[in-house]
């Protein structure tokens, strides 16, 4: 019945700001930037490096405050270069903890937006 999650909104306060935190920290290439509803709002749409699921910078939900979402994960399948990559780009990230499940690091957009960079465990036999 569904093929995939096409977007998630992420909630910011000034989508600029974030606009420029995603693209430049995390590297989002920019695939939509046009009017939105009122003069000052925009559809920013991104989409992350070699990730089928894009992301909008939303500013227009009543209902939901900037820096509300939490526990996005972001997967790759190595954790210690993706988080040097990271560290190097300027963002603060937390160090690298190994979990049961996996290895993860969890860091924030500027609004406070929590996302986890996370490697899965190797299955068990």
């Amino acid at each position: 019945m569904f093929d995939k999650i096409a977007l998630i909104s992420i909630p910011v306060r000034d989508q600029q700001v974030a606009k420029s935190f995603y693209t430049t920290v995390l590297g989002c290439k920019v695939v939509q930037e046009m009017p939105f509803g009122t003069p000052d709002t925009l559809w920013i749409r991104l989409a992350l490096p070699g990730v089928e699921t894009e992301i909008v910078l939303a500013t227009w939900f009543p209902q939901v405050s900037p820096g509300c979402t939490q526990g996005l994960v972001l997967a790759t399948n190595d954790i210690v270069k993706a988080h040097t990559e990271l560290k190097r780009r300027g963002l603060e990230i937390s160090a690298v903890k190994d979990q049961p499940w996996a290895r993860e690091a969890t860091f924030s957009d500027p609004d406070g937006n929590g996302w986890v960079l996370q490697q899965s465990a190797a299955p068990r036999p």
